[in-house]
């Protein structure tokens, strides 16, 4: 390598790196945002964060070629929350397993016993969601977010926020129903 090639090297290098910084700042803040929202952990929102930018920087030799870098990164958040999300519900449902194994002595009245199963059988249905379809049904009902939010967080259509969020209530109906009518058939 000559030495001229070498300088051009370094300044191409040197243009990408404050590049990435420009584009560090224009989109850290809202993407840590919108992650600390659906993690409720800053230190998990941290982690998430730093693996969207480290990704950004193994990738910025071919950052010219990104067209829309905005969506890029959120995709890329999404998909990063999404795994979060389901490690986090292994976790959870280790945690169900090792309360079941507890001994039944526990006084539990009868309603707080059926409002447990109830919830159980709930999650159950909303774990069998797809990963989007589930992140969308999470920031409606546990997050409170509209349709219209919940496409800007996204980066979709809110049309796509009604159809997967109608999709989803209408799948955990039906999950319902066909747990109740596995309960009443064993019951008679």
């Amino acid at each position: 390598m000559n030495h001229v090639s070498h300088i051009n090297d370094h300044g191409e290098e040197h243009a990408l790196e404050m590049l990435f910084a420009d584009i560090f700042r224009k989109h850290e803040y809202r993407l840590h945002s919108l992650v600390l929202k659906l993690t409720k952990s800053d230190q998990y929102t941290r982690d998430i964060i730093q693996e969207v930018f480290l990704k950004l920087w193994e990738h910025r030799q071919h950052i010219h070629s990104i067209h829309n870098i905005e969506a890029w990164l959120y995709r890329l958040t999404e998909n990063k929350v999404i795994d979060f999300l389901r490690k986090a519900a292994a976790d959870n449902r280790l945690k169900e397993a090792i309360w079941k194994s507890l001994p039944d002595h526990l006084n539990e009245t009868e309603d707080h016993v059926t409002a447990r199963e109830y919830n159980q059988i709930i999650q159950k249905a909303i774990d069998k969601l797809p990963p989007q379809r589930r992140l969308i049904y999470y920031l409606n009902r546990e997050k409170g977010l509209n349709y219209e939010e919940i496409a800007n967080e996204l980066a979709i259509s809110k049309h796509t926020v009604k159809n997967q969020l109608s999709t989803a209530l209408q799948f955990i109906r039906n999950f319902l129903q066909k747990s109740a009518r596995l309960f009443i058939h064993l019951l008679f």
